[in-house]
């Protein structure tokens, strides 16, 4: 048997989405060999040790096909009720059926434990998932990691360079968690040869409040940043509910209301993530909001 054949295999979902090709890298650092589910081949994976399998995710016994053998199956699937209940439902099927013995679904998010049902969308839909898969005969872990770092450098409606502000809602001393993409994935990887890794693993590269972002921007950049208060979380809810009734029906992840949605359950402290498992795996080198914003710097 050669080398190759005694890695162990794992499954990525989603491998060639962003996150899903970071875990492939972070997982071809661990010298596993990583089997790519992919519609169509793609060039991004083409490279030692990752297995491209082209699969259509309606043929059950094709996905199975595809999944036997592996010691995990990692989803990096991302979408709406279409994609993280149906097709990484599929998925789930196909993982119990070749007797994979463990699954990470395609969470990554706030502490979805903790939040309110009703309250966001994307949260209640891993909620609706996780009694899937707790009920599946498959051992499950998930990640949990707050909002990505990279928002911070300016996707998210936080902080606003051209006025030098932080903005929030409620209260500016509400620390948030935010994890760096490739630390998700590097400690992703990690769980998924973990065949101990319990049901939940929290992590967080920082945590860090408006007021301390104002604080940190204003020692990086040498002028004052201060904070804007655009209102209580009363106000926030009225905004979401507004924006939502003004946005045609999508599947798209994130409508600008879904933003709001995660916004509104890190200002109430709901999504916080508590009991961290960084130190888990021994990583210690986590990326911080001060190494992110520091390319936003003029």
């Amino acid at each position: 048997m050669d080398g190759k054949q005694t890695r162990p295999v794992v499954v990525v979902a989603g491998a060639s989405g962003d996150l899903g090709t970071r875990i492939t890298e972070a997982l071809l650092a661990q010298d596993v060999v990583v089997r790519a589910l992919v519609r169509r081949p793609t060039d991004k994976l083409a490279r030692g040790n990752v297995e491209q399998v082209t699969v259509d995710f309606g043929d059950g016994v094709a996905l199975t096909r595809a999944v036997t053998g592996a010691v995990c199956v990692v989803s990096a699937l991302n979408g709406t009720a279409p994609v993280i209940l149906d097709t990484q439902g599929r998925l789930l099927d196909a993982a119990v059926a070749a007797s994979v013995p463990r699954f990470i679904p395609s969470d990554f998010c706030l502490d979805y434990l903790a939040t309110r049902p009703g309250d966001n969308r994307n949260m209640d839909l891993r909620r609706r998932f996780a009694v899937r898969l707790d009920a599946a005969p498959i051992r499950a872990t998930s990640i949990l990691n707050g909002p990505f770092a990279d928002l911070l450098e300016g996707q998210a409606p936080i902080v606003l360079h051209r006025f030098r502000r932080v903005l929030f809602w409620g209260d500016a001393d509400q620390a948030f968690d935010f994890t760096a993409k490739d630390d998700v994935a590097a400690f992703t990887a990690d769980a998924a040869l973990d065949p101990d890794a319990p049901r939940h693993l929290r992590i967080s590269g920082d945590q860090i409040s408006p007021r301390g972002l104002a604080e940190l921007l204003t020692g990086m950049e040498g002028r004052p940043w201060r904070l804007l208060r655009a209102g209580g979380i009363g106000r926030l809810s009225a905004v979401i509910a507004i924006a939502r009734a003004l946005t045609p029906e999508t599947d798209a992840p994130f409508p600008a209301w879904q933003g709001m949605q995660y916004l509104r359950d890190m200002s109430t402290g709901r999504g916080k993530l508590h009991g961290l498992d960084n130190a888990r795996y021994g990583k210690a080198d986590w990326t911080g909001a001060a190494a992110v914003l520091a390319p936003t710097i003029r």
